[in-house]
């Protein structure tokens, strides 16, 4: 959600910024921007404004001509304010302020782009209106532009160490002043922010992630909460939150390769699609590796703390608190039937976005586990921050980038290895995170000593099995697309699970609400004759995920209260289930029942029949109306 490029240099940085933007788009968003200090012609702030895709406005600046050797540029996922090019970032300082211009029309001397929310932007805006500036826009963030401005006074770090004394909320920000052509300066709380070194140190940019960076620099330095960072040619500078130097050693710079061709879209039609097959490559790859259950596998993180070994955690605990949201919880849900199921540890899933709002009982032998695609979720890094509060030290995530804030704020950690997911809709994390999450239970069962050395080696060549059963799934596609005809003419649908399959009913739905904008809803099925059962009628869809274990009986009840009501089933079915298709209900037969790893391929079919619904309705896929991929701000 929101990126942000920047960058200081002899050469032209446009090209820089808009192929960062495009590094970002993945994450979604509804308007984009670049500004330079234009040194052509008439030195000065210049920028370029648009509310359709990046290519659209790299055609501006093209047909602008648009240059410059230090500039910012952003991607905006509306908060504050309607998408309106009036509202998209980068924003200038105007009005009758100190060092504004007088003609409200023209920029002033500061330009500024920002990820994140201000909370007290309203009372800032009072203030600085009082002061004679104008604003023209309705974005919290033009609030900081003219904050930066009325407190400039030839330093451009030193107005902003001040500016954020007063901030309240999250940000990230990228700013520079007209009054210094060769500076730009930085600062986070709360929402990601990177350092890249150019070659020689002769360059300098700034970024939401590495991933906007890749074939520009290798060489980053991870920001922490609080700091702000000076770049001019040849030189940065970093403060630490209270605005104290900081030295090479406490903020290294690390080699991280973001190759930029994992973004590239290849034979397929949208990413969505490319990701969903790549799944079985994807667990191969997260499960590489792993040739026993050891605690070490969860010691795969950045800032290793004494005492926080694996082996000694997971014997001491004695209860598992996950905290995730949307997708990421979901699999937290699928989990804990495992943990309790396998590993006979009591787990409770919280949704991270409520956790920390409600009084809640800490446990201190408790596993605290995040889960994470990108690992700078907003509201899981508050929640994981407001459980340590409590007194929880023990934690660990399962999360996609080994370098993101997640990993270096949790003690333990099990890095899956998905790769770069651009599609909005997760597919392969969801999955990737299944795996880890099921080792952990492996791990953890170990641990407590609740599981043989028989029961390991089978779930082991179960998983090692995956990737070919994945394979086999997808083979599956055809007969799903002519579900999805039949999809694509309704506007509500049901989904149906039991037990372990329950969470999975839950994010398929979560998926077909997504990308095709059909209101779907999930149940556990036993659940139906408390209530939805009421909406069931030959225009209503009902989705059953129908694998064979010791719930199908219950479940082949639910469905005959289905089909009673004139409803339409369309059932994933176990080929040894005995459930065969007549009018009325649909039957797709998966290849093979999957024991306790089911989940991995019964979400699959339901990954597939969002996307070929979608294209039937013909929305857009990647990026579906009023979704971000990384939701960096509460």
């Amino acid at each position: 959600m929101c990126g942000i490029v920047g960058a200081v240099s002899q050469r032209n940085v446009v090209p820089v910024l808009v192929q960062g933007l495009e590094r970002l788009e993945y994450r979604g968003y509804d308007s984009c921007g670049v500004a330079v200090y234009a040194m052509d012609g008439q030195p000065g702030l210049r920028r370029a404004r648009s509310t359709s895709r990046v290519a659209e406005l790299g055609e501006q600046i093209a047909s602008t001509q648009l240059q410059g050797t230090l500039g910012i540029a952003h991607t905006r996922w509306a908060t504050h304010g309607a998408p309106a090019v009036h509202n998209a970032h980068p924003h200038f300082s105007h009005g009758t302020g100190v060092g504004a211009s007088l003609d409200g029309g023209k920029p002033g001397r500061v330009a500024l782009v920002h990820n994140g929310i201000i909370e007290n932007h309203d009372e800032l805006r009072n203030a600085l209106k009082a002061k004679g500036y104008e604003f023209m826009s309705q974005t919290d963030t033009e609030v900081i532009a003219h904050l930066v401005d009325s407190l400039y006074d030839g330093d451009l770090l030193e107005a902003v160490k001040a500016a954020v004394k007063q901030l309240h909320g999250a940000y990230a920000i990228a700013v520079f002043c007209k009054d210094e052509p060769h500076r730009l300066v930085g600062a986070r709380a709360g929402s990601p922010l990177i350092l890249g070194v150019g070659k020689d140190g002769q360059e300098h940019f700034l970024a939401s992630d590495a991933m906007a960076l890749a074939g520009v620099t290798d060489q980053i330095v991870y920001l922490e909460e609080g700091d702000v960072v000076d770049m001019q040619l040849g030189k940065y500078w970093l403060l630490d939150k209270a605005h104290k130097p900081l030295s090479a050693e406490a903020r290294p710079v690390k080699t991280v390769h973001a190759h930029s061709g994992a973004a590239e879209l290849g034979p397929y039609r949208h990413y969505m699609q490319k990701e969903i097959f790549e799944q079985p490559r994807a667990i191969a790859d997260t499960l590489e590796g792993v040739e026993g259950i050891v605690p070490e596998l969860f010691e795969a993180q950045m800032n290793h703390a004494p005492g926080q070994n694996a082996a000694r955690v997971f014997q001491q605990i004695d209860s598992v608190l996950i905290l995730a949201c949307g997708t990421s919880y979901y699999s937290g849900c699928t989990a804990k039937y495992w943990l309790e199921s396998i590993a006979k540890i009591p787990t409770q899933v919280e949704v991270a976005s409520e956790y920390r709002y409600r009084e809640s009982v800490p446990n201190p032998n408790t596993l605290v586990v995040t889960i994470s695609q990108s690992g700078e979720t907003a509201d899981t890094l508050a929640a994981l921050r407001h459980a340590k509060s409590l007194g929880m030290q023990h934690t660990l995530t399962i999360c996609n980038v080994a370098t993101s804030a997640m990993v270096r704020e949790c003690s333990l950690a099990y890095v899956t290895r998905a790769g770069v997911e651009i599609g909005v809709a997760s597919t392969k994390a969801f999955t990737t995170q299944l795996a880890g999450l099921f080792l952990l239970t492996l791990a953890l069962a170990q641990a407590k000593d609740r599981l043989t050395d028989a029961e390991e080696q089978r779930h082991l060549k179960a998983m090692r099995h995956l990737p070919a059963a994945l394979q086999a799934v997808l083979a599956l596609e055809p007969q799903i697309m002519s579900w999805a005809d039949d999809f694509a003419k309704r506007e509500n649908a049901l989904f149906l699970g039991r037990g372990l399959h329950y969470p999975i009913a839950l994010e398929g739905a979560l998926k077909l609400k997504e990308i095709t904008y059909i209101h779907a809803e999930a149940y556990a099925a036993g659940e139906l004759k408390h209530g939805p059962l009421a909406l069931v009628t030959s225009e209503m869809p009902v989705v059953t995920v129908a694998p064979n274990d010791a719930l199908l009986e219950k479940l082949k009840s639910n469905m005959h209260e289905v089909r009673a009501r004139g409803g339409v089933l369309y059932v994933l079915a176990d080929a040894d289930t005995h459930i065969e298709s007549s009018e009325g209900l649909h039957v797709i037969r998966m290849p093979e029942h999957y024991g306790e790893l089911s989940p991995l391929l019964h979400v699959v079919p339901l990954q597939l029949l969002s996307y070929h619904t979608a294209l039937a309705r013909g929305t857009d896929v990647d990026k579906p109306r009023n979704l971000a991929k990384s939701v960096t701000v509460e």
